[in-house]
């Protein structure tokens, strides 16, 4: 296989240097280049701008903030290059331009970059469709106490599956201390708790009158979400333009 050679955008934050490890101990991806708020030397140029960049690479890691994808979408752009966008709390707006970029180049976007993750949502979509109306249904997300988007972008992309399996007709619920009146049978309750150093949990419960059915999945290390990122910038890599999610990669 040659050598993947990477442009990390958020290279000196904490995802990105994980990503940077996984490149190193995978020797199948490089980082030649990157950019951070952070311009910390490193064994390759760290830029402030990403569109700066003038080393040649073959795809574009994101683990940033929002604020950044402007940029890191424009170098995308400049350069006809694959994007891997793992960067969460999208807006309406950004998604759009997201989709914009992918009728110019390869895009994938993932809520989050996990195996396990993507089973668990598999799992959920076939309980749904063989619970129905009988069950109640509550989401739960825990990361740790620096995560500034609540509730997490996996937790979204586990209720909007849902949802999905429900023709759409769910009604998010983040807050319940205003409301005093039952639970509506088509609500779907999103909570989130942050603490310590939590990597991410998230458990979806399917509550009936006679039985309560959990779905569980917990990261152990953020290894798994940047293993997953270098294993989607390998499957993009020669893909036409277009917007691609965890289910092609793992069929």
């Amino acid at each position: 296989m040659t050598m993947l050679r990477v442009f990390l955008n958020g290279c000196n934050g904490h995802m990105g240097q994980v990503v940077e490890n996984i490149c190193v101990t995978s020797k199948k991806a490089l980082v030649v280049a990157g950019a951070d708020i952070n311009t910390a030397a490193k064994d390759y140029p760290v830029y402030a701008n990403a569109i700066d960049c003038t080393e040649e690479f073959d795809v574009i890691i994101d683990f940033s903030h929002v604020k950044a994808l402007p940029g890191i979408f424009a170098l995308a752009e400049a350069k006809g290059k694959p994007i891997i966008v793992c960067t969460t709390g999208l807006s309406d707006a950004d998604k759009s331009t997201l989709f914009q970029l992918s009728e110019k180049v390869p895009v994938f976007y993932s809520g989050n970059m996990s195996l396990g993750i993507n089973v668990l949502i598999h799992l959920v979509k076939k309980a749904a469709e063989i619970l129905s109306d009988d069950f109640d249904m509550e989401l739960v997300e825990a990361h740790h106490n620096r995560k500034v988007d609540a509730p997490s972008g996996t937790a979204l992309m586990i209720a909007d599956a849902l949802n999905d399996t429900y023709d759409h007709s769910l009604e998010y619920v983040y807050d319940r201390h205003e409301v005093r009146e039952p639970r509506g049978k088509k609500q779907l309750g999103i909570h989130a708790i942050r603490g310590g150093n939590i990597v991410g949990e998230h458990t979806v419960i399917f509550a009936g009158q006679e039985e309560l059915l959990e779905v569980r999945h917990s990261a152990m290390t953020r290894d798994v979400f940047a293993r997953g990122a270098v294993k989607a910038a390998h499957f993009i890599k020669d893909k036409p333009a277009g917007l691609y999610q965890m289910n092609d990669l793992i069929g």
